[in-house]
Order: C-alpha cells, then sequence, then structure tokens
C-alpha cells in the first residue's frame, strides 16, 4: 500500500513540490526515460510522441493544469503560422499574425501584469485595491516567447512553417528548456528535428559535464549562500555597511549561479539527447562594459529582445537619436519581462541608459589604449554598474508586524486605527468591527500609505478562538534597495569582515569558490570540457560520486525552485 501510494504520488501534481532538474524525483524518473531514449531514438515518430509525452508529463509536475495553456499556445499558434504562410492577401496576413500576437501575449499579459496594471489604475484614481487570485504559470514568459518568434519569423519570411504538428509541439514543449528556458528560436531548432538524430561521444560526455556544472552551481552554491542573502534583505537595516555589501555580492553570485546552473543543466540534458540548445552565458561578469555583459548575459533573452523588438524599431538605422530610443524601449520590455513591478522598470531602464551611454562614447573609447590599466577601470566600472543595479532587482517589500492584539471571539468591539501622513491635511482611518457570532466573521483590510513610503495593512483574522489584529507595515522593494546603499555608503567599516569571517566561513568560501570558477577564461573552461570528455571512465563516476556527497552535505530541507520560475 505504501509503494501504491507513493508511485501515485509520483505522478499527481503537487503545489508545494514542482518537479525541478535537481530534485531526486527527476534525476530517477529521467534515468528511466533516458534508458528507452537511448534506445528508440532512430525511431523519429515514436520518440517524437515519446519526447512530447515526458515534457507533458513534466510541466504537469511542474504547473499542474495551467498545462492547457501550453497546448493551446502550441495549437493556435501553428494553426496561425500556417494561415499566415497560405495567404497572399497582405491586410489578411497582418489579420492573422494580430490574432496569434494578441492570443499569446495576452495570455502572457493576463497572468503576469493584471494586478500590476489594476493596482496603478487604482492608485492614480486614489481607490482601494485587492488584488485578484491569478498564479504565475511556470515558464509562460519563456515558452511564449519562442511561439511569437516562430510566428513572426514565418510571417517576415526567414522560416517555413513545418506541416507537422508534431514538430512543432516537440519545439515548444521540449522539457529541458520549457520552464525556464533558454530562449530557443524556432529557426535554430526546427531544423534540428528535419535530421536524424545523431548522439555522439562528445554530445553525452560533454552534456554531462554541463549537467553536474550546472548542479554544483545551483544545488550546492546558489542554494547554500542564498540563505544569508535573503536574511540580509528582509532587513538590512539590522546590518553594518559591510555585511550588507556581502549580502549584495553573494546575491551578485547566487542569481548567476541559479540561472546559468539551471541553462548549464538544460542545455547539457538537451546535448545528451542530441539537441543543441545554443549558449546562454558566457562568464557575464568578466565584461569589461554594458554591452559587452549583453551579450555574456541571458544571451537567448537579449538576442530576442536585439531579433523581435530592438532590429524591428529601426536598431540603430534610423539616425542617433532613434537608435537610443529603441534602446531604451527594448530594455524596458527587458525589464518588464522579467516581473510586474516598478522596481524592474526601473531595473531595465538603467541597463538601457548604459547601453545607449556607451554607445554615444564608443568612438571615444575606441582610440583609448587597450591596455591592463584601462580595461581593469572599464571591468571595475561595468561590474559595480551591475551589482548595483542587482540591489534594485532583488529588494522585495518587507513585511513587519508593528502590533498585534488578540480578542476573545464572544466580545463585541469597534476599533480605531488613526495614521498621520504629514503631506495631507486629512487622516486616513481603518475601523475594524468585531462581531458577537463567532461561528463566522469577514476579513477586512484596508491599505493606507504613509508618508515614510510604508505601506500599513490592518488585517483581522480569526485563530484559535481568537480575533487577531495586526498592523502591519510594509517596506516597498524599492526603500530596501536605497537602504542597503545607504549602509554600504555611510556605514561601512572593515573590522566586521573578520567577524563575519568567522561566523560565516562555509558561505565565504563558497563565495571565492563561485568566482574563481566564474574567472576562468573560455579557452581554459573548453580545455577542462575536452579533458573531461577524454578521461577514463573512473574519473568521471569518481567526480559524480563527489558532487552527490557535496550536494548532500549542503542540502537544505527544501529545494530552492529556480530564481526565474517567478519570471
Amino acid at each position: 500500500m505504501d509503494f501504491l501510494y507513493r508511485l501515485k504520488e509520483l505522478f499527481v501534481y503537487d503545489a508545494s513540490s514542482p518537479m525541478l532538474f535537481s530534485s531526486g524525483t527527476f534525476v530517477l524518473i529521467f534515468s528511466v526515460f533516458i534508458i528507452f531514449y537511448g534506445l528508440l531514438h532512430k525511431n523519429k515518430t515514436f520518440i517524437s510522441l515519446y519526447v512530447i509525452a515526458f515534457s507533458v508529463f513534466f510541466y504537469y509536475k511542474s504547473s499542474g493544469w495551467y498545462l492547457a495553456i501550453l497546448v493551446f499556445t502550441a495549437i493556435s499558434d501553428y494553426a496561425f503560422a500556417l494561415a499566415i504562410a497560405k495567404t497572399r492577401k497582405k491586410y489578411l496576413r497582418k489579420i492573422w499574425l494580430t490574432l496569434s500576437l494578441g492570443t499569446s501575449l495576452g495570455l502572457l499579459a493576463y497572468f503576469k501584469y493584471t494586478n500590476f496594471f489594476l493596482e496603478n489604475i487604482t492608485a492614480f484614481l486614489q481607490g482601494g485595491y485587492e488584488p485578484l487570485d491569478i498564479f504565475l504559470p511556470i515558464g509562460i514568459s519563456f515558452y511564449t516567447f519562442q511561439s511569437v518568434s516562430y510566428v513572426l519569423d514565418v510571417y517576415w519570411g526567414k522560416l517555413k512553417p513545418t506541416r507537422k504538428f508534431l514538430d512543432y509541439a516537440f519545439f515548444l514543449s521540449f522539457f529541458p528548456q520549457l520552464v525556464a528556458g533558454p530562449i530557443v528560436k524556432a529557426h535554430f531548432f526546427l531544423p534540428q528535428l528535419e535530421k536524424k538524430i545523431n548522439i555522439t561521444r562528445e554530445m553525452v560526455w560533454g552534456g554531462m559535464w554541463l549537467i553536474m556544472i550546472g548542479l554544483f552551481k545551483k544545488a550546492v552554491i546558489a542554494d547554500y549562500i542564498s540563505q544569508y542573502n535573503d536574511m540580509l534583505f528582509a532587513a538590512p537595516e539590522n546590518y553594518s555597511g559591510f555585511e550588507n555589501l556581502m549580502g549584495v555580492l553573494g546575491y551578485t553570485l547566487q542569481i548567476y549561479c541559479d540561472f546559468s546552473g539551471y541553462s548549464d543543466m538544460a542545455i547539457g540534458l538537451g546535448k545528451v539527447m542530441g539537441f543543441d540548445l545554443g549558449i546562454n552565458f558566457r562568464f557575464p561578469y568578466q565584461a569589461l562594459n554594458i554591452t559587452d555583459f549583453w551579450r555574456r548575459w541571458h544571451i537567448s533573452l537579449s538576442s530576442w529582445l536585439r531579433d523581435y523588438v530592438y532590429i524591428p524599431l529601426g536598431g540603430n538605422k534610423k539616425g542617433k537619436t532613434r537608435m537610443y530610443i529603441n534602446l531604451a524601449t527594448t530594455m524596458l520590455v527587458g525589464g518588464l519581462w522579467h516581473g510586474a513591478n516598478w522596481k524592474f522598470v526601473f531595473w531595465g531602464a538603467m541597463h538601457g541608459t548604459g547601453l545607449a551611454m556607451h554607445k554615444a562614447f564608443k568612438k571615444i573609447s575606441d582610440k583609448i589604449n587597450n591596455n591592463f590599466f584601462v580595461r581593469f577601470v572599464s571591468w571595475s566600472f561595468t561590474f559595480i554598474f551591475v551589482v548595483f543595479l542587482w540591489i534594485f532587482f532583488r529588494a522585495a517589500d518587507t513585511p513587519t508586524t508593528a502590533y498585534t492584539e488578540r480578542i476573545p471571539v464572544q466580545n463585541e468591539q469597534s476599533f480605531q486605527y488613526r495614521v498621520t501622513q504629514s503631506d495631507t491635511s486629512a487622516n486616513k482611518i481603518a475601523t475594524i468591527e468585531l462581531y458577537q457570532s463567532g461561528k463566522f466573521i469577514k476579513k477586512y483590510s484596508e491599505e493606507v500609505q504613509n508618508s515614510d513610503g510604508r505601506k500599513i495593512i490592518f488585517d483581522l483574522t480569526e485563530k484559535e478562538g481568537f480575533h487577531e489584529i495586526k498592523v502591519i507595515t510594509i517596506k516597498k522593494g524599492f526603500d530596501v534597495a536605497v537602504s542597503i546603499v545607504r549602509k554600504i555608503a555611510f556605514d561601512m567599516d572593515l573590522s566586521f569582515a573578520i567577524h563575519f569571517w568567522e561566523a560565516r566561513k562555509a558561505w565565504v568560501l563558497l563565495i571565492i569558490i563561485g568566482f574563481l570558477m566564474h574567472s576562468i577564461s573560455e579557452k581554459w573552461n573548453q580545455r577542462l570540457i575536452e579533458a573531461y570528455i577524454r578521461s577514463h571512465y573512473t574519473i568521471k563516476v569518481l567526480m559524480f560520486v563527489i558532487l552527490l556527497q557535496l550536494v548532500v552535505q549542503f542540502k537544505l530541507e527544501d529545494v530552492h525552485p529556480f530564481i526565474y520560475f517567478q519570471f
């Protein structure tokens, strides 16, 4: 019975535990999957059905019945692309394109941006706002952009639409890159499906290397160092300037190891199966300027934005002023893609400004001698700029319970809370009424914007025979980021370094290891991969066993979702 119960759990979606590459469940299931894949991969039709079925199962285990949105997107955009290709009349082609983009991007906008728009509209109208209970399906930003790239490529004549729905379903649902990228363009991936799957020794062991490196980055470095980073960003005012700086550097490494670790595993899984998913990261913190950074960071997204936003807007073909506007617009889209929040708009706008400034001064900078000192200064400025903006990217609204009172259910009382705003003449009052009957009570909360930028929530809930009244202050993410910057700028005391090392030796060592791994040149990285491929099986097994021991040693209670699942 216990076996049957565990088997049932294996095939049922659990919202509290979505399937991840770094989980033991996935390793077990994939091990069985890849055995049959290796035996049957030469039968193209069968293997397509097999991989699509596994991808559907994988996505169901990640997002439940939101799988229906993926299926709908695949069917609708496949049909729209065929309609565009068959239609000769320009206005009809535009109609089909508009319907396709409206459907795909409309679904993305609903799930990702509805509450953001409602919150800002109601704030503008000075009305009350209660967010809708909308769940963001995992990976919707990634597979929507993939589907949009296919339809646009067909519309522009860059790609002939595939006549086989199985090929398109395979492309859109391919599980290694389905939920967190890379964003694989149709014109890059679909041609691979027209050829026989050829799995070479170099692909298998090169893929295994990427899987192991990705697992180490994610499950050992990113998950472990995230503990301190999360504490720091939750209450930066409780830490010194040095500790704030360490938390910021920690998050800088964490987001890289988490996201590039996932990309490494996804690309590695693709290689093991005989498919090329491209490159998504090329040691981005080695960049010497912000343009170089975006050629190295999340390459699949930056190239997508270039091909489907920047160039269609006119790129650099319509004068300098228009080029700067196009850059700003493209990066604003990139910022909003990451999340429905003004902090992402700010992050995108600042990166757009950085790109525009680099373009503006490129002729001057190209004339400067490219010696070590110049490269070091250029790298330092770029790294500090990127790290500074990660603070605003990471900082989130932080709630703090300022006051709690528990009242027995049988009492009938009325309470008033007054919040004074120095910038207005009127006070806003939230009244919470308690009723004598304890069988049912309506939850009532009102948000009041305080003069210091904090949001006050008056919350009433029934708990263990009591009415619990909480007055919660929520410090906005932008203000949290400003607090961190101020701490680092005005409260820096390097004497904390000794105490920090004594208290967090493992954290510091992982930070050092992470940045040393990142500092290797691309040439030496390729040599390491080639050496691993040529190495004896005993060395490969030994490396894998050591990795598993490290994962177990640093494993947290719960498997941390990938950072980019939220996007």
